[in-house]
Order: C-alpha cells, then sequence, then structure tokens
C-alpha cells in the first residue's frame, strides 16, 4: 500500500506531506483546484512527465522539484528487489524522483531507497505497486490488443504456463523460417551462380589449360617463327662460310682440311705436331656435326612455317581468358580448379529438405500450443463475461449483456487470439463492440467493474481512480461507492471524486483547496477527519452549505457509520 506521499514545487503545491492507512480513500475540492495533482505526482514518481511536460509539472518560478512516494513492499515487490540487487533494508520501499534546472536544461534523476534507478526499471515496478484508471482512460477499453491482456490478466498459472509455450514455440518457428527463407534465397543464388560457374568452368576446360607458363614459352616461339626469314638468310651465310667454296675463297672446312694435311705432313718431321693434329681433326668434326645441326634447324624453319597461326591463335585465347577473369595464367589454372571444386561441393538440396521440415515441424508445434491457448482463453472468456455482468448490474446497467469474442487472427508470440469486448446495455439492442455502444457512463461503470474483476486475480495493491463516477445519475453513483468500498477490504483504494455518495463512504477524505496568497495561486490538502468537517464538504458536493444540503450530508455520513 501506499504509506506516505512528499511533494515539493509541484503544481500549485509549494510542499506537501502526506500519510495514508488502508481502505477507501477520496479527495473532493472544488474544480481545478489541483486534486488531479496528486494523481499527477504519483504518475511522474514512475517515470511520467518527461520532457516538455515536467516543466509543466514543476511549479512556476521553481528551479527544482522533488516528489517522494513510500510504500510497504509485498512479496512480489521483495521478489523484484532481490533480483534488481537492491538492498531492501525494512519493509518500506521510497521511491523518489528530483528535478533539477542546469544550463537551461531539465534534469531528473529517480532512487528507490537511494538508489538510482532507470525508467525501464520503473516501468517493471509500477504495475506491482499501483494501477491508475485515470480520466480519458476508456478509450483504452475499445483496443483489441488491451482487451486481450485483460482476458490474460484474469487468467492463472495454467494461462501463463500456455501463454510461455506459444512465446517458445513461435520463437522456434520463427527462427527456423529465417533459416529457411536464407537458405531458398543462398539456394536460388547459388543456382544462378551455378550455371554461371558451369558457363566459366566449360570455357576454361575447353581452352585445356594445364601449363602454367605455357604463354611465355609460346611467345619465345612465336618470336622465333616471326623471324624465319632472317634467320635462313643468316643460315645462308654461316653454310656459305662453313661449306661454301669459290675460286677467290674457299670454305671454312676446305680451309681446316688443308690445314689438317699440312699438320699431317709436319708431324711425319716432327712427332710432337701430332698433338696439334688431333685439336684441328677435332675441330673439324665439331664445325661438320655443327653445319650438320644447322642443316636440321634449317629444315625446322622450312617444316614449322605453318605452327606461326596456330601458335598466335592459342596466344590470343590465353590472353582473352586473362583478361576476362583478371588472372594471369597461373592464377587462371588455380580458379579453373577451385570451380571444379565448388561445383561437386555445393549441392542445397538436402540442406533446404531438412531446413523444410524443420519448418513443419515448428509450424506444428506454434499452431498446437495456440491451439491450447485458445481453449484457456475461451474458458476464461467465459468466466470473465459472468463476473462483469455480476459487478455491472449493480452498478444501473440492470439490461447488460456481455460477451468476449475471440477471433482468429494471424498468428503471433500472443497466439492466434483477436479479442472483442461486445456490449448492449437495453433489452432488444443487439450486442455490438464496446466503443461503439457504450456511453461515457457506461464504459465509465464498465471500467470500474473490469479493474475490481481484475484485482481479485492479479494487479497492484493499490488501485487509483480518477473520477470513475463520470457521468452518472445519483443512484449510480451510491452503488460505484458501493464497490469502492467493497473493493478496499482487499486494496487500498484512491478516488478522486465529485459525488457526494461516494466521498460519504470513505474510509479516509481529503480535501484540496485552492487560494491565494501574496498574488501566489496555491493549493493546499487538508484530511477531514472529525464529523463536522466532512459533513461541510459533502454539503459543498450537493450545491452549497445550506441547511438542507448539510442536513443530507450528516444522513449520509450516518448512514456510512452504520
Amino acid at each position: 500500500m501506499l504509506r506516505g506521499l512528499r511533494i515539493e514545487n509541484i503544481g500549485l503545491l509549494e510542499t506537501l506531506e502526506l500519510s495514508f492507512e488502508r481502505g477507501l480513500t477520496v479527495l473532493t475540492g472544488e474544480t481545478g483546484a489541483g486534486k488531479s495533482i496528486l494523481l499527477d505526482a504519483l504518475d511522474a514518481v514512475f517515470g511520467g512527465y518527461q520532457g516538455v511536460s515536467a516543466t509543466r509539472l514543476l511549479r512556476v518560478g521553481s528551479s527544482s522539484a522533488q516528489i517522494e512516494a513510500t510504500f510497504s513492499a509485498n512479496p512480489l515487490i521483495q521478489a523484484w528487489f532481490s533480483k534488481e540487487g537492491i538492498e531492501l533494508e525494512d519493509e518500506d520501499l521510497t521511491i523518489s524522483r528530483e528535478w533539477r534546472v542546469k544550463k537551461d536544461r531539465l534534469i531528473s534523476r529517480s532512487r528507490i531507497n537511494g538508489t538510482l534507478i532507470n525508467r525501464h526499471q520503473l516501468a517493471i515496478l509500477k504495475p506491482l505497486l499501483i494501477d491508475f484508471t485515470v480520466q480519458g482512460q476508456t478509450y483504452e477499453l475499445i483496443s483489441s490488443s488491451n482487451q486481450l491482456f485483460w482476458l490474460d490478466r484474469f487468467g492463472d498459472l495454467a494461462l501463463k504456463d500456455a501463454l510461455e509455450q506459444v512465446k517458445n514455440n513461435w520463437r522456434i518457428w520463427t527462427e527456423s523460417c529465417q533459416l529457411l527463407e536464407k537458405a531458398k534465397v543462398e539456394s536460388k543464388n547459388l543456382l544462378a551462380k551455378s550455371q554461371e560457374i558451369k558457363e566459366i568452368l566449360e570455357t576454361l576446360e575447353t581452352a585445356d589449360l594445364n601449363d602454367p607458363f605455357e604463354d611465355q614459352k609460346l611467345e619465345i616461339e612465336q618470336d622465333r617463327l616471326v623471324n624465319g626469314v632472317k634467320l635462313q638468310e643468316g643460315l645462308i651465310s654461316l653454310f656459305t662460310y662453313f661449306k661454301g667454296r669459290t675460286d677467290d675463297m674457299p670454305s671454312i672446312i676446305d680451309q681446316l682440311g688443308i690445314c689438317f694435311h699440312e699438320l699431317q705432313s709436319m708431324s711425319k718431321l716432327d712427332t710432337s705436331l701430332l698433338i696439334y693434329l688431333e685439336k684441328t681433326s677435332d675441330i673439324l668434326k665439331n664445325i661438320e656435326e655443327l653445319v650438320i645441326d644447322l642443316d636440321r634447324y634449317s629444315d625446322l624453319l622450312e617444316n614449322e612455317s605453318f605452327r606461326l597461326d596456330e601458335i598466335q591463335g592459342r596466344l590470343a585465347l590465353l590472353k582473352k581468358l586473362q583478361r576476362n577473369y583478371g588472372f594471369g595464367l597461373p592464377d587462371l589454372i588455380k580458379y579453373r580448379d577451385d570451380l571444379r571444386e565448388l561445383e561437386s561441393t555445393h549441392d542445397y538440396s538436402t540442406l533446404l529438405n531438412e531446413l523444410e521440415n524443420k519448418e513443419n515441424h515448428a509450424r506444428n508445434e506454434r499452431d498446437h500450443a495456440n491451439f491450447n491457448l485458445r481453449k484457456i482463453r475461451n474458458s476464461l472468456a467465459q468466466k470473465l463475461e459472468k463476473k462483469l455482468l455480476d459487478f455491472l448490474r449493480p452498478l444501473g446497467l440492470l439490461n447488460v449483456s456481455f460477451k468476449v469474442q475471440l477471433n482468429e487472427s494471424t498468428p503471433t508470440m500472443q497466439g492466434i487470439d483477436s479479442v472483442q469486448f461486445l456490449f448492449s446495455a437495453n433489452p432488444g439492442q443487439p450486442l455490438a463492440p464496446l466503443g461503439e455502444v457504450a456511453s461515457g457512463g457506461e464504459m465509465s461503470r464498465f471500467l470500474l467493474a473490469l479493474k475490481t474483476v481484475l484485482s481479485e486475480v492479479d494487479g497492484s495493491s493499490t488501485l487509483v481512480f480518477d473520477e470513475i463516477d463520470s457521468g452518472v445519475s445519483g443512484r449510480v453513483s451510491s452503488a460505484i461507492g458501493k464497490v469502492l468500498k467493497d473493493l478496499a477490504s482487499h486494496r487500498q483504494v484512491f478516488c478522486v471524486t465529485h459525488q457526494p455518495l461516494i466521498a460519504a463512504v470513505a474510509d479516509h477524505h481529503f480535501r484540496v483547496v485552492k487560494f491565494v496568497e501574496n498574488e501566489i495561486t496555491q493549493s493546499c490538502v487538508v484530511k477531514l477527519s472529525d464529523f463536522q468537517d466532512r459533513q461541510k464538504e459533502l454539503a459543498e458536493l450537493v450545491g452549497g452549505d445550506f441547511e438542507e444540503a448539510r442536513q443530507y450530508a450528516a444522513k449520509l455520513l450516518d448512514q456510512k457509520a452504520a
């Protein structure tokens, strides 16, 4: 429960410190006195009012402000504190938020028992401590997602387990879908790539690339063949020198023969010349062998003249391949070998079959979990219908009809159900969506009934209602007061109201007063403890502090005391 609230420089409040107790607490006062500022302060301490809206919350002329709310901790809160690693020294916890203007910027910090806390933590903590029902919130009733949320809140552990199973199966199915789609895209890309690889590989295989230095060798051979005429001319000249003879100049071989015969004659006279005779003989044999080799080379040049076109065609092909694929010949051969391996190893058909089987299995598990969740929700819908009708009829809706309609929608992590609250307040009026047929007063009563029903199964210890009686008659407001009073038997309840019939049944009564002091408008909150003070305030709510109003107010208080 909310045990205390301390405020500095918020709205029209300069300073305020209040203590609260269990039961039903009402806040009354004239319109514009600042009743809602207390609710705004509680909302702000839980992380509301950020940015520009926070500047409007601060009291005019203030450079700092603070809100401090003290709650008694329940087991859920104690478990949350343990999880977050925040020490809870006793059964109370204090949530504070302070604002300071620094260099024309408004900065705020939030703490729990002095420990800094972030907005995400506050958002988790808030529903464990307090539940707000404020003016204008009835529009939330027409949201299908909110209606589903409230239906699930009405559930027990079985629903929570089923919903957790749905979320797990949804996650597994989503992941399997993503893997399958990724594999399909890759397979499609690979198919296109495979065709490209196949065409490239066919081109390279046709080229019959084996020698990484083939182009260099061919260029050498090409150069030789291109210069064949010059080489033939050179050979003719060499043959003329080596073996050609004229009257004027014998050939080299003839001259060496003459030299050999001369040395042969001389060696008969001096045997020491035999060694030179042998050398001359060797020279003659070598030159004769050289001439034979040159003859063969000459024949080769004549016989391979057709080879030039073949070599040039081959070189043109090799250069084209290197230019097209951006590789030199050695790397081009390696690229061909890599493509051979790639073509033989990449097969996505088996992988796709496996992933499709996994996706089908995950889809079946998802659908099975959704079906189980829908059965539980159907059962909950019937219970919620009965519970709400039991609360709505005493609130002046004697002929009300209500149904929770579950429609099947696209699967999500919340299941396959979309919810629509169908409502009818009058006999003969067919059920229709709540937001289309319910009046403002009917919506307020529906919201009160819903919050009351939900308070029986879970929710915050402290419930806050801001003018839940808006748009209803006196008879209905009396019924609302009874519901709030009953609700306060097991929850701490706060209600901002203008209805004397509701204020009269409260356990605790605070009056918000607006006044002007030194030309500055301020508000203060006064606890009305004795009979006369409450009688006077109720009389004001009835219509004014006159005798009949005071008598009526006294009668209301007497009935409450009885």
